[in-house]
C-alpha cells in the first residue's frame, strides 16, 4: 500500500513543489532517468561517469520514495529508466571488466532511446494531469480553522434504512475565522479528519465517478489551508453563517477552497455530508455509510428520486441551522458560542445541493439568502419566497438540458427580493467545486478557467453577493457580478434585466 507523501508544511524532500507537481525526490528520479538515456549519446569519455552518477542518484532517490510513498505517476519514469539502464551502463561494465561488450549502432539505438524518453516524459505529464491538489491561499484578513461535528435529529426517522428506531444523522464540517496559528502548525487533511478517512472518501468518489481509484490517489495526500481545531478569532464579532449542501454523491469537503476563502473574510461555513446520498460518510464511531444512489434507467423514476433526495437534504439544512443556533446559545460550551450570527444565514449548494438550498429557503424563512451553484430546481410546486438568490450556471451549450434555464428563471421570478443569474463563460459543472485543482484541465470536465481561476470566480462572486445581502454593504452588486459573465437581474414584479 502506498503511504502518504507529506506536504509543504512537513518540510521534507517528499513535499510537492507548487507549479512543478513533483517533489525534490521525484525530480531527482526524473533527472536520473533522463541522464541515463542521454548517457548513450555522450562522447565516450563522458559516458561512464555520467551513467554511474545517474544510476546511483536514481537508485537512492527511488528507494527513498518507496519508503516514503511512491506515486503511480513515477512508474513510467522508472520503466523508462530500467529500459535505458543496460545501454547506458555498458561502457561502465566494459571499463571495469576490461571485456569487450557489444554496443548497438546509433541507428539501432535511436528508437529505443526515443521510447525510453517518451516513458520518462509521461511521468511529469501524469503528475500535471492528476496532481496532489494545492489549495490557494485565502485572501481575507482572518486565518482559517476547521472542525467536524456529528448531530442526530431525534425527530426524524432515517428513511434510507428499514430500522424504525434509526434517526437521521448528519456530519458537518465547519470552517471559521481563527487566530493565526504557529508557522509549523499542521494543516488539516483534505476529505477527512484522518488520512484513512480521506482515502476512504477519495476512493468512493472515484468509484461514483467511474474512475480508477489510483488516478486520484494524490487527493487524500493533500493538505488544506485551514488548521484543525484552531482557536476562534479574538474579539466579540459575530460571524454570519453559510450552510452548504454538496452535489449528488458529493461530500462535505468538495468545496473546501471556496469555504476557506469565505471563512477568511469573516463567515462561518457549515458543509454537510448527507448519509446514503454522499459517496461515503465516515461516522464518529468509524462506520462508513456509502451512497445508495444509482440511476434506474427510467427518467421519471430518477426525477422522482432526485426530488425526494432534495427534500431530505432541505430538512437536513434546517436541522443544522437549528443545531448551530443552540451551539451559539452556549448549550454545549462550544468555542463558537456567542460568535454565530444565526440571524444572518445563507443556504447554498452545488448541483442537487443547490436544489436543496432553494427548497430549504422556501420552507425555512430563517435563511436570509440563497446561493445556487449550477443546481436544477427540484421542488415540484413552485412558490414565492422572500430571499434574494444568486444562481451561478455553467456555460450553456447544445448539450445543456433545455428545461434548465426556463425552470431556473421561473424560480428566480418567484423571489420577492432582487435575484441574480450569472452564466460564467468557460465554466463546466465541476468548475463550481474543488475538482479543477486535481482533475485534468479538460474544458468539458472542469471548464477552461484554470486550476485556481475557477475557485477565484466562484468565491469572488459569492462573497460579493453575501456581503451585500447579509452584511448590507453598499456597492454596485450587479456591476461587480457582470464582470464575471452574462448577468440577468430579476427584480420583484418586473422583467429580468439583461446582461451587461
Amino acid at each position: 500500500m502506498w503511504r502518504r507523501v507529506p506536504r509543504a508544511d512537513d518540510g521534507r524532500v517528499t513535499d510537492i513543489i507548487t507549479g512543478l507537481y513533483l517533489s525534490p525526490l521525484e525530480i531527482l528520479v526524473l533527472l536520473g532517468a533522463v541522464a541515463l538515456v542521454a548517457a548513450r549519446w555522450l562522447p565516450a569519455a563522458a559516458r561512464p561517469p555520467v551513467a554511474t552518477a545517474a544510476g546511483a542518484a536514481l537508485v537512492l532517490s527511488a528507494t527513498a520514495l518507496c519508503v516514503a510513498g511512491i506515486r503511480w505517476q513515477l512508474l513510467p519514469v522508472l520503466a523508462g529508466a530500467a529500459c535505458a539502464a543496460p545501454f547506458a551502463l555498458t561502457p561502465v561494465l566494459r571499463r571495469r571488466t576490461g571485456r569487450r561488450t557489444w554496443r548497438a549502432r546509433w541507428w539501432a539505438a535511436l528508437p529505443g532511446s526515443v521510447a525510453c524518453a517518451g516513458l520518462i516524459a509521461a511521468g511529469p505529464v501524469a503528475a500535471w494531469a492528476f496532481p496532489v491538489p494545492e489549495f490557494p491561499e485565502p485572501t481575507g484578513p482572518f486565518a482559517v480553522g476547521t472542525r467536524v461535528l456529528q448531530w442526530t435529529d431525534p425527530a426524524r426517522p432515517e428513511t434510507a434504512t428499514p430500522d424504525p428506531a434509526d434517526r437521521r444523522t448528519v456530519v458537518v464540517q465547519l470552517w471559521y475565522p481563527a487566530r493565526q496559528s504557529p508557522a509549523d502548525a499542521r494543516r488539516a487533511p483534505y476529505l477527512g479528519r484522518t488520512e484513512q478517512e480521506a482515502r476512504t472518501v477519495s476512493g468512493a468518489l472515484a468509484r461514483y465517478a467511474g474512475l480508477p481509484g489510483f488516478l486520484v490517489d494524490g487527493v487524500p495526500r493533500a493538505r488544506t489551508r485551514a488548521v484543525l481545531g484552531a482557536p476562534v478569532a479574538r474579539g466579540g464579532t459575530r460571524f454570519p453563517l453559510v450552510l452548504f449542501s454538496p452535489g449528488l454523491g458529493g461530500v462535505r469537503a468538495q468545496n473546501t477552497a471556496w469555504a476557506e476563502e469565505l471563512a477568511s473574510h469573516g463567515y462561518v461555513v457549515a458543509a454537510l455530508d448527507h448519509p446514503y446520498d454522499s459517496a461515503a460518510v465516515v461516522l464518529a464511531d468509524g462506520r462508513t455509510i456509502r451512497t445508495e444512489v444509482a440511476p434506474t434507467g427510467d427518467d421519471r423514476e430518477d426525477e422522482r428520486r432526485a426530488t425526494g433526495t432534495a427534500r431530505v437534504r432541505a430538512a437536513d439544512l434546517s436541522f443544522v441551522l437549528t443545531r448551530l443556533d443552540r451551539l451559539d446559545r452556549g448549550e454545549s460550551r462550544d468555542p463558537l458560542a456567542g460568535r454565530l450570527d444565526t440571524g444572518r444565514a445563507a443556504v447554498t449548494g452545488h448541483s442537487l445541493g443547490g436544489a436543496a438550498a432553494l427548497q430549504a429557503a422556501r420552507q425555512d424563512r430563517r435563511f436570509t439568502a440563497v446561493v445556487d451553484l449550477d443546481g436544477y430546481p427540484r421542488d415540484p410546486v413552485l412558490r414565492p419566497f422572500p430571499q434574494p438568490v444568486l444562481a451561478l450556471t455553467q456555460a450553456i451549450g447544445p448539450k445543456t438540458d433545455p428545461r434548465y434555464l426556463p425552470r431556473l428563471t421561473g424560480v428566480l421570478r418567484l423571489s420577492t427580493a432582487t435575484s441574480y443569474r450569472l452564466t460564467v463563460p468557460g465554466a463546466a459543472h465541476l468548475t463550481f467545486t474543488d475538482a479543477p485543482l486535481y482533475l485534468p484541465p479538460v474544458p468539458s470536465l472542469t471548464g477552461s478557467l484554470g486550476r485556481t481561476g475557477s475557485t477565484h470566480v466562484v468565491a469572488a462572486t459569492t462573497l460579493a453577493f453575501l456581503d451585500t445581502t447579509l452584511r448590507h454593504r453598499p456597492g454596485d452588486l450587479a456591476g461587480t457580478l457582470s464582470a464575471y459573465g452574462d448577468l440577468s437581474v430579476h427584480r420583484p414584479g418586473g422583467r429580468p434585466d439583461g446582461g451587461r
